[in-house]
């Protein structure tokens, strides 16, 4: 039997309130962000495949926590069928039977043959979303990740939210 969606705000909310934090606030950033137009046609670009829904490759460490801001490594060479899922924070139910649809590689190898996009990076990256501390995202978790994505040198990062 499905579970019903979780109501993720009204659960903070409330453990922060008997927790007896501070209330739960959304994160601004007064930062500015630029979009670039990419300098390379889209032909001609390595893309690297950045998820948050909590994929994981056979043989590797599952994710295991709220406030994880570990990630993990998968070769783009990866089969499907060795490709798990684990979150705390959203039905797994077709992300188990489909792992595409939170970490959508066999689109993007599909692109790749097609020529939409010059190919893919030699790894994709997850990592599972749900880190309520913000902070902790920009110091441990985006460092070392953003490191690893230059060092395989893509031209552009797709960023898979769930």
């Amino acid at each position: 039997m499905r579970q019903p969606p979780v109501d993720y705000l009204a659960r903070t909310r409330s453990l922060y309130d008997h927790l007896g934090y501070a209330p739960y606030r959304w994160h601004r950033s007064d930062d500015a962000v630029a979009l670039v137009q990419p300098v390379v046609p889209l032909a001609e670009c390595t893309v690297a495949l950045v998820s948050s829904g909590g994929v994981y490759r056979r043989g590797q460490l599952a994710f295991h926590h709220a406030d994880d801001v570990s990630f993990r490594v998968v070769p783009t060479d990866t089969l499907t069928a060795d490709l798990r899922a684990t979150h705390f924070a959203y039905d797994l139910t077709d992300a188990r039977r489909d792992p595409n649809v939170v970490f959508p590689i066999d689109t993007l190898r599909d692109l790749a043959a097609d020529g939409v996009i010059g190919g893919l990076g030699p790894r994709s990256y997850t990592f599972m979303g749900g880190i309520y501390s913000t902070r902790r995202v920009r110091e441990a978790l985006v460092p070392p990740l953003v490191a690893q994505i230059l060092a395989d040198h893509v031209d552009l990062a797709l960023l898979v939210p769930v």
